[in-house]
């Protein structure tokens, strides 16, 4: 299974389809997507100054925009008030196609890969270099789909780079889910974690990230036959996971409850 040549309907269930790329740098962090249900298209972007804790953003409904433009490694935004262009770097994917309902959902995940480019607003411009996430995603979800999601970067107590992709709701059997570790580049699938405790992940045998949010995104849609509701944050965590203590980590949170 991929995402370019899947039916429509599969077990009676609608095609969804996306990509979101994200990057994470010190003085900010960045975020964009396109997004497929069935034959309706949407695109958005967020962008947050750590240094001011400004946010802006904004959602594209535009059949055919090119507001937001991903082409393999390259991203572009030519949005109201921000130009963007990203270079996505290398870093070991993780490949999974999982069960949802009666038809079957399959995702690409790569976290921790370099990030560099230059973001420009009136007046403004960054030339950034951080690591960031891109995640692929195709599939006949079902009907009904809740989940909570979390990526992110960081740098071990002992240097070495972490970065992570933990999730519950979709994709998330016991074994040959999508959560993954990557320690020096390296993925390897933790057990089952749990977002039960606000602004925590708790990921077993004790560990847990604590998360500390620095902006929200919301959007709500409701097209009457699909509805969707939508958080998305992004901050700072500290803990540990995959063995290893975290000296620092950033990262995004969401929450998506959809009827789609």
């Amino acid at each position: 299974m991929g995402p370019a040549s899947l039916p429509l309907f599969e077990q009676r269930q609608l095609r969804k389809r996306w990509r979101y790329v994200g990057l994470f740098a010190d003085e900010l962090m960045l975020c964009a997507a396109r997004a497929e249900v069935g034959p309706l298209r949407q695109s958005f972007w967020v962008l947050l100054d750590r240094r001011s804790g400004q946010q802006w953003r904004h959602t594209a409904l535009r059949p055919g925009s090119r507001e937001v433009t991903m082409e393999g490694p390259r991203l572009e935004i030519d949005g109201p008030g921000l130009r963007a262009f990203l270079r996505l770097g290398e870093v070991a994917p993780i490949e999974v196609t999982c069960p949802s309902g009666r038809a079957g959902a399959w995702t690409r995940k790569r976290v921790g890969m370099p990030v560099e480019g230059t973001v420009e607003m009136p007046g403004r411009r960054w030339e950034v270099t951080g690591r960031g996430v891109d995640d692929e995603s195709a599939g006949h979800h079902q009907r009904r789909t809740s989940w909570n999601w979390s990526a992110g970067v960081g740098t071990a107590t002992d240097g070495r780079p972490v970065a992570w992709n933990l999730v519950t709701g979709i994709n998330d059997p016991a074994r040959g889910s999508e959560r993954a570790i990557w320690i020096d580049g390296e993925p390897a699938e933790p057990p089952p974690v749990s977002f039960g405790v606000p602004d925590e992940i708790a990921l077993g045998d004790g560990e847990a990230l604590r998360f500390a949010g620095e902006s929200e995104h919301t959007h709500d849609d409701d097209y009457l036959l699909i509805r969707s509701r939508y958080r998305h944050r992004f901050g700072s965590f500290a803990g540990s996971l995959g063995g290893i203590a975290l000296a620092e980590g950033l990262g995004v949170m969401e929450e998506h409850d959809a009827l789609w």
